[in-house]
């Protein structure tokens, strides 16, 4: 992320003249992805449920875009720094109406078939050995706190009114999340915890939250097909990289959380490991092409997401 100034601008951010009615990195990713997918729904639009209801939203998506960078001002500029939120939100879910028609059969047998190639084992079945109520309680705390770990660095920044950087981690966030998007599209799979089931020897119990926090989970995500790649891992491997800038102290904190959501999404049996080396894969090939292609589509982000 870029160096800035400690000095308050002589005018509010909102009024800067470069950024009033230009688009942003983060408006040309999201466009371009609201208009790709919306070409596959046309392309597909017989096999889909409601596809000219999706449509419709994505028209709809990219006019409320439009109109904040043509009409600028405080509400606007606040609007355009936090909408990759709910607009991110919107495409994961949209993946559960999309994937069944389009793709019609899962690859969990594919990615099981990898991990117990590479491990000679089911690496869930295996971790069972390991298995204790405490220690299933505390992963799936990590796990289930995924996206608030995310956000706090996009806060953070924020807060201190690091306007330029908290844009870059706006733009490596939803290209983080969009990318594994296309992924789950590519190799559709739903996780170990269902293809797998029948060889689990116990069932994961924890402590007090666990059940109620899985519960909340599956409502949320057992629709989708959402493994390949993990994005927890990627996701989170993203944060810990920015969290960087933040603090030495966090940037510890976000290692460590890290290495536990890694080894939480394989025990509570989310992931195959295949899943979990694919997301970091990503994640790294994120941090190093991110900052170029932030700079091709905005020129004075040239250093930014370099530093």
């Amino acid at each position: 992320m870029a160096e800035v100034s400690s000095l308050e601008p002589a005018q509010a951010p909102w009024q800067e003249p470069g950024l009033r009615a230009a688009w942003w990195p983060v408006d040309r990713l999201i466009a371009g992805y609201l208009i790709l997918t919306g070409l596959l729904i046309g392309v597909y639009f017989p096999r889909i449920p409601g596809a000219g209801g999706l449509l419709a939203l994505h028209g709809a998506g990219i006019l409320l875009m439009i109109a904040a960078v043509r009409r600028p001002g405080r509400a606007s500029w606040v609007f355009r720094h936090w909408y990759p939120l709910p607009y991110v939100a919107a495409c994961y879910k949209e993946m559960a109406i999309l994937i069944p028609p389009i793709r019609g059969a899962d690859l969990d047998r594919e990615l099981a078939l990898v991990d117990y190639r590479i491990w000679g084992a089911h690496p869930t079945v295996w971790l069972e050995r390991l298995q204790t109520p405490a220690l299933t309680e505390f992963l799936q705390v990590v796990y289930s706190l995924f996206v608030p770990v995310v956000l706090l660095i996009a806060y953070l920044v924020w807060r201190q009114r690091r306007y330029p950087e908290f844009r870059y981690y706006a733009f490596l966030i939803a290209l983080g999340f969009l990318v594994s998007y296309a992924g789950y599209l590519l190799v559709p799979a739903r996780g170990p915890r269902f293809l797998l089931a029948s060889l689990q020897h116990t069932r994961l119990e924890g402590l007090w939250l666990f059940h109620w926090l899985q519960g909340t989970l599956d409502r949320l995500e057992s629709a989708h097909y959402d493994c390949f790649p993990s994005g927890h891992t990627e996701l989170t491997v993203l944060a810990c990289w920015g969290s960087r800038k933040i603090s030495k102290r966090l940037f510890g904190a976000y290692l460590a959380y890290t290495a536990c959501i890694i080894f939480a999404t394989v025990y509570l049996r989310y992931h195959y490991t295949i899943d979990v080396f694919a997301g970091l894969v990503l994640a790294v090939a994120l941090i190093i092409t991110s900052p170029y292609l932030y700079q091709f589509w905005e020129k004075r982000g040239s250093r930014i997401g370099r530093s």
